[in-house]
């Protein structure tokens, strides 16, 4: 019995210490991720500037085209720069 007793403790210490150890290790492969996602989104590109306004139709009157561009600015795709350059070009000034 003293036997059977000493192989139970020793294989549940045994289990304890991987149990620990993996723990342990998932945890670090964690961290270690989250650094690389980190550095990964750190070292990305800015995003390529918004494209410029499309070209009016032609068939468009300039209130239409001014209140198109006015619509692109408020939603954030245009800058006030670059509405204020397309404005610029529709009024020919």
């Amino acid at each position: 019995m003293p036997g059977l007793l000493r192989g139970v403790a020793r294989t549940a210490a045994i289990a304890g210490t991987a149990t620990a150890v993996s723990n342990r290790v998932s945890r670090r492969q964690g961290a270690r991720w989250a650094r690389q996602e980190e550095e990964r989104y750190a070292q990305a590109p800015p995003e390529a500037p918004p494209a410029a306004a499309p070209a009016p139709a032609s068939g468009a009157s300039t209130i239409d085209q001014l209140k198109e561009l006015a619509a692109l600015k408020a939603e954030g795709v245009l800058t006030e720069d670059e509405f204020a350059a397309q404005k610029a070009k529709l009024l020919g000034t």
